[in-house]
Order: C-alpha cells, then structure tokens, then sequence
C-alpha cells in the first residue's frame, strides 16, 4: 500500500513538473532590456518636448510683456521709464497684465529715450536660450544675454 501511495505522488509530482509554466530567467532579462532601451529611446524626447515648451513659454512672456510696457508708457506719457529706475522691471508691469510664465528668468526691458524698447527673457534657467522682441515687434533668438541698448 505504501509503494502505492508513493507512486500516486511520484506521478503527480511528474505531472505537475511537466505542466509547469512561467518565465525563465533569460525571458525575464530579456523583458528588462527592452524596457530599458524603450526607456533610453523616451526620456530625451520627454526633455526635448520640455525645453520646448518653457521656450515657448518665454515667448509668449515676450509678447505679453510687449502689451503691458505700451500700456505703461500710455499712462506715463510715452515713458518706458520707471521712477527712480532706468529700465522698467516686471513688478512694474504686474498692474498693466503681465505675469512671467514659471521656469523662465532673466526677464529685462531696456528702453531708449526715443521712445524704442527692447525686452528679453531667458526660457530656461542655465539652458541658455534666449529671445528678445522689440518695438517693432520682431522676436527671435538672441545670441547674447539680453538686447543690445537700441531697439531694432
């Protein structure tokens, strides 16, 4: 009776061996290194698509900021100048609209006593893309820190 019980267990035992499923491990780091170039093909197309959009963000900051300094020389008669100060700053122009998008810096407005502006702004802070606008309206991307002193 026990040689019988033992070979009912030794033929589950078998069966059981022989249905069994899963995953080797060669499968399993197969799996693993897929993912991980999958993932090293996405990450730099993810902070590309950033980059981008803070770029984008800068010059949409741009074009506010160009509505906000002709709303502050109308109610200054024609001035780009704030009082006490050479260049306007972007606390003065909070009360004529304008609010800086978050993750850009650098924003500057250089003004001219004849009446022409120039503002620039850095996208991203250290990623060094800069874009100016001017009175003209012109936008583009700026090779230095800022604008030079006159407007054009």
């Amino acid at each position: 009776m026990i040689t019988a019980i033992h070979k009912a267990l030794a033929a589950q035992r078998d069966a059981r061996e022989e249905n069994e499923e899963g995953f080797t491990l060669i499968e399993l780091l197969v799996v693993v290194l897929i993912i991980g170039i999958l993932a090293a093909i996405a990450i730099p197309v993810f902070l590309g698509q950033q980059n981008s959009a803070k770029d984008a963000a800068a010059k949409s900051d741009l074009g506010n900021a160009k509505i906000a300094i002709v709303s502050y020389a109308t109610d200054h008669n024609g001035s780009y100048f704030s009082t006490g100060t050479t260049n306007l700053v972007a606390s003065d122009l909070s009360t004529y609209g304008y609010a800086a998008s978050t993750g850009t810096s650098s924003f500057t407005v250089f003004a001219t006593a004849a009446g022409a502006f120039c503002v620039s702004e850095d996208s991203a802070v250290g990623a060094g893309h800069f874009y100016k606008i001017t009175d003209s309206g012109s936008m583009s991307a700026a090779l230095a820190a800022g604008c030079t002193t006159s407007a054009g």
